[in-house]
Order: structure tokens, then sequence, then C-alpha cells
């Protein structure tokens, strides 16, 4: 019969103690995030929604009694700055069909791919609601430091063999025909939105790989 040493069984109980600990804190910052307002989530309310947003945020719109009835693909595209000071606009790239063709014919694709950007984006949409210039919160630059991040990981560092200076981003929301049964009328234009160019520094490659 094999017997553990005593280190080990050491190593092992501090293990299984910080899994449990870990978990408990995380149970129970959710709890506190998704409860009424009370004392405690009003005092820590910065620190719970660094833990949830966004990889934590829960999103209702499966249930909805009218779900979202629009395909939203996102590009994005980059100026870079060559050695002499000049500056290139490089050509959009399709950040939602290089994860749908990643996707495609795969029998278990990647949670990143199917949901990552998309819920980047839906994150970003939900924190700036107004078009009128008004300066989002909190939530809102997080929103858009996780929306650049997520491409600027895609990117890297370069395009074309020189350094990456700004980014943009654009959407189209392309409407999902209808039923047959149904009585809608199917949409016929395709609205898109496309953000202003923001700047890339070194911090927004911090912890990327």
């Amino acid at each position: 019969m094999r017997t553990w040493s005593t280190p080990a069984l050491t190593v092992l109980c501090l293990s299984g103690a910080g899994m449990l600990g870990g978990t408990a804190i995380l149970l129970g910052a959710l709890f506190l995030h998704n409860a009424p307002p009370n004392a405690l989530s009003q005092e820590y309310r910065q620190q719970l929604d660094g833990l949830v947003y966004p990889e934590f945020e829960q999103n209702w719109k499966l249930f909805a009694p009218n779900p979202l009835q629009q395909n939203i693909t996102v590009d994005a595209r980059v100026q870079t700055i060559a050695d002499d000071g000049q500056v290139h606009t490089r050509d959009w790239t399709g950040l939602t069909a290089r994860d749908a063709a990643a996707i495609r014919h795969n029998p278990a694709p990647s949670h990143v791919d199917q949901n990552m950007l998309r819920r980047a984006w839906d994150f970003y949409e939900s924190t700036h609601p107004a078009e009128d210039g008004a300066v989002p919160g909190q939530r809102g630059k997080l929103a858009e430091e996780y929306l650049k991040r997520i491409a600027l990981q895609r990117f890297g560092r370069t395009a074309g063999g020189e350094r990456i200076l700004q980014i943009q981003f654009r959407s189209a929301a392309k409407a999902v025909p209808p039923p047959a049964w149904s009585t809608e009328e199917p949409g016929e234009s395709t609205p898109y939105k496309e953000l202003p160019w923001w700047p890339v520094d070194e911090d927004d490659y911090r912890g990327l790989l």
C-alpha cells in the first residue's frame, strides 16, 4: 500500500485548502454582486465589479421575450508607424469572421472563439448607450480596454513589420430573416457603427501572450 510522505501530505492539504478558500471567495463575491444592495456590497463595489466584469457577467438575453434578431460582426484595423515616421492605415480585418472560421466544422469549438469577442462587444455597447459624446464611466473604460486588448492579442505588436500606433473598430448589424410563418418584414438595411481611433501603448500589451 502506497503511503504519502509528510511533506507531500502537507503540500496536498495546503493546496486543497487554498483551492477551497479561493472557490469560497469567488462564490461569495458573485453572491454579493448579484444580491440586493447592502452595506457590504456597497463598500466593496469597485472590487466586486473588477472581479465579475466582464468574464462572469450575467446575461439574460437568451430568456428575453424578444431575443436579439441581428447577426453582429466586428472588424478592426490598425495604424502603424514606420521607422521614418510615416503612418500607414491598414485594411480592415474581420475579427468575427476569423472566429466563425475557427468554429465552422469544428465538433468542439472553444469558448474563446464562440464568446469572447461577442461578449466583449455586448459589454462595450451596454456601457456606451448614448452617442452624444458623453464620457463613459468606470465600466465603460473597462469595456474599451477589454475590447482593445482582445484585438491586440490577435494582431500582435506589429503589422507589416511596423509598430502599431492606433486601433479602430467597426460593427455591422445584419437582421436575421424571419421564419416563413412569421408576418414580420425582413430588414433591408445593415446599420454600421464605426468607433474613433484608440491609441495603443505598451501598457495595452501587459500580460498578453
